[in-house]
């Protein structure tokens, strides 16, 4: 089998949710190779890796690489693609990544395909484009292909695979040593998953109607295990931190569940999070757009329909 180089994500030595479903979707198309990049690797976290059908994990971990932002990696990735010749490059469609992926085009020459949802045979990737108004199959035609994938667009399947350990050793060049990292710090989380890897996703928007009454919100997210997501229209008005904006000029979510209470459904909101596999809408405007795209809609008023929900839900658990 054909052997596809997956960019593996992680967090002071977790590996993070994407990169198993990009393992996922990778054994459908060839042998996946985790690429490591960064201090934190562990015999941990080549388990994992392993557990989710990595058969080689190539692993950089040298301060070269993680002492500074993006360019070394992406040089990284170039010279496995020359020296293995893999017939795709797989990265998860986060910022960061996808400045890589463009990167990396340029250095091999190749095309480059970004927010893909899925991969069929033949490395024919899905794309939801234009903010979401259209649905598009789309192939590198040039090089090795290099995709970027949603979060949370494909299930996690565990496969085992033999996981061999291959240390890479290579000089990162002046140039890509023009932005250096003089200090991180760490962002102190609450208990909900991160935005753009959870499972479930409730979103308040205009119709909560204030900072204050977001706490209905949290409330269900919270009995459902799901991360908090606001429109625009809510985070412009100061209601819920610009961080949980969910739309075009926000962030892209594609959870299992998406629940959308108090938004309109404008298509600046619907291009973040109509790829969920299912979408239900509370709003008391039976006309409102978000209805169009829904699965499962409740008319009425958020304030008193999501406390029932609340609940319910609590009740049953």
């Amino acid at each position: 089998m054909s052997e596809i180089l997956v960019l593996v994500e992680h967090v002071e030595g977790q590996v993070k949710k994407v990169t198993l479903e990009l393992l996922t979707l990778a054994r459908k198309l060839g042998a996946p190779s985790a690429v490591w990049t960064g201090a934190g690797y562990s015999p941990e976290a080549a388990a994992k890796l392993a557990e989710y059908g990595a058969e080689k994990i190539y692993v950089a971990d040298s301060a070269e690489v993680s002492d500074y932002v993006v360019a070394p990696k992406a040089e990284l990735l170039a010279h496995l693609v020359a020296e293995k010749s893999p017939s795709a490059v797989l990265v998860a469609a986060t910022a960061e990544a996808k400045e890589i992926a463009g990167r990396l085009a340029i250095k091999i020459d190749s095309g480059v395909l970004t927010d893909v949802v899925g991969i069929e045979d033949g490395l024919v990737a899905a794309q939801s484009i234009f903010g979401g108004g259209v649905n598009v199959s789309s192939r590198v035609t040039k090089g090795t292909p290099i995709i970027a994938v949603r979060p949370n667009s494909t299930p996690v399947e565990a496969a085992a695979g033999a996981g061999t350990e291959e240390q890479v050793s290579f000089t990162v060049s002046e140039a890509a040593k023009s932005a250096r990292i003089v200090e991180r710090v760490k962002q102190e989380k609450g208990a909900r998953p991160e935005l753009t890897e959870a499972a479930i996703v409730v979103s308040g928007g205009r119709g909560v109607g204030s900072a204050d009454k977001f706490s209905i919100i949290e409330e269900l997210a919270d009995s459902l295990g799901a991360a908090v997501g606001a429109s625009r229209a809510a985070t412009d008005a100061g209601w819920y931190p610009h961080q949980f904006q969910v739309g075009q000029t926000g962030k892209t979510v594609s959870p299992q569940l998406y629940i959308a209470a108090g938004i309109s459904g404008a298509i600046q909101h619907r291009a973040g999070m109509q790829t969920a596999k299912t979408i239900v809408a509370i709003n008391k405007d039976p006309e409102a757009p978000i209805f169009e795209l829904a699965d499962f809609g409740v008319v009425g008023d958020l304030h008193e329909v999501v406390p029932q929900l609340t609940q319910e839900v609590t009740k049953r658990k």
